[in-house]
């Protein structure tokens, strides 16, 4: 296929395609990670836990004993297909791959501990390994990024169409406050998010992590995510549109 062949299949990348890449990334609990040649000249494929930093760039958590491990630390680009098939032709379901640049995180930093919290919300079981000496988090920033929505629905976007907006650094500073505060005192408008806002059956609905566009739940193994209106442009305002959301959901009972 030609060059122009090849652009006359893509659409133009908009917000939807966009915000769909994004849901895909915040909502998948695994992935499959392709690396580089190992000793015998083959790449290789193998599935990886998932989570995200606070400013979107997915996170994986392996261990020294993963042949993958040692790949990313010689040659740290690596590929990421997420997406999970449902009901039918599982090549109608949407999944994106992502190029990647992978880059270990340093135990023992702030960025670690950050890490570490945000992973564990995501994979609890995960706590019984992730301090062994032979785990570590490695972040996978974005260079690029294919995102198939479905037949006929074929988008290419740059690191920057991923990147999330607003205030990174300030949300960053209060999620943890903010989730163990809403998770302990809010349950009922954590279960409107997830039933009104993010259409998900009842059930026991938690906020697992926030970052400045948006929240992701989770109830067991189900993943919601549900961006504001707005990405979020000073940390302040959090409180604010969180119970803006609220009310408008208990609007959508009336």
């Amino acid at each position: 296929m030609g060059e122009a062949e090849k652009k006359s299949v893509l659409r133009e990348t908009d917000g939807e395609a966009i915000r769909l890449a994004k849901t895909l990334i915040a909502t998948a609990r695994h992935a499959a990670l392709a690396v580089h040649p190992s000793d015998d000249g083959f790449p290789g494929v193998s599935r990886v836990q998932l989570s995200t930093d606070f400013d979107g760039t997915p996170v994986i958590l392996i261990s020294a004993l993963s042949p993958h491990l040692g790949a990313l630390e010689t040659v740290p680009e690596s590929a990421l297909l997420i997406g999970e098939p449902g009901k039918g032709d599982p090549l109608a379901h949407p999944r994106i791959t992502l190029r990647t640049v992978g880059a270990r995180v340093a135990r023992g930093t702030d960025d670690h501990g950050r890490i570490r919290r945000r992973h564990l919300a995501r994979h609890p079981k995960a706590a019984l390994y992730a301090d062994f000496g032979d785990f570590a988090f490695f972040r996978l920033n974005v260079h690029s990024a294919s995102l198939n929505g479905g037949f006929g629905k074929a988008y290419e976007l740059t690191a920057a169409d991923l990147a999330l907006a607003g205030d990174l650094e300030g949300i960053a500073a209060l999620e943890h406050g903010a989730v163990v505060h809403m998770n302990a005192d809010h349950a009922e408008a954590i279960a409107l998010y997830a039933q009104k806002l993010a259409r998900k059956r009842p059930g026991g609905w938690q906020l697992l992590t926030i970052d400045s566009e948006g929240m992701d739940l989770g109830d067991g193994d189900e993943r919601a995510r549900i961006f504001y209106p707005e990405p979020l442009q000073r940390a302040g305002d959090l409180r604010k549109v969180l119970k803006q959301m609220a009310d408008a959901a208990r609007a959508m009972e009336d």
